[in-house]
């Protein structure tokens, strides 16, 4: 996976992502999951564009792209 999320534009639905969620963020564990929705508007966030994934789960997107492989 690759560090982003904080561009609007670099997020599509379909896409693979790693969010926080919003009760995770004190210990930043992440949540990956396809992203259905884009929730922010602006085209860019300092916190990560907040996102629905398919799942319903709602986060910002802190990485984009498949994880690599260890």
């Amino acid at each position: 996976m690759v560090p982003g999320g904080k561009s609007r534009k670099d997020i599509r639905p379909g896409l693979e992502v790693a969010i926080v969620l919003k009760q995770d963020q004190r210990t930043g564990k992440r949540t990956r999951g396809i992203v259905k929705d884009i929730l922010t508007n602006s085209p860019s966030h300092p916190h990560g564009i907040k996102v629905r994934l398919t799942d319903g789960q709602v986060g910002r997107v802190q990485e984009i792209g498949k994880p690599e492989e260890q």
